[in-house]
């Protein structure tokens, strides 16, 4: 199991006009994908696919676990 924290920042269009987006999410990562995860160097641009779940039963918190990546 690896946990991780993801830094997100674009450029999007909302109401017409451009908008800096910018966050910080949590995750975790199983099997494989955390034994790849794991040896990344931070900064490095990935697509990372899976799902949002509360971090647990209690929490209100996002975790986005991983359940498949690609170098961009």
């Amino acid at each position: 199991m690896a946990e991780f924290r993801i830094s997100h920042v674009s450029r999007q269009i909302e109401a017409g006009k451009p908008r800096q987006v910018e966050c910080e999410i949590s995750a975790i990562a199983l099997a494989k994908v955390a034994e790849t995860i794991v040896d990344i160097t931070p900064g490095t641009k990935m697509k990372l696919i899976g799902f949002l779940a509360k971090k647990s039963r209690m929490s209100l918190q996002l975790v986005l676990h991983v359940n498949n990546m690609d170098f961009i």
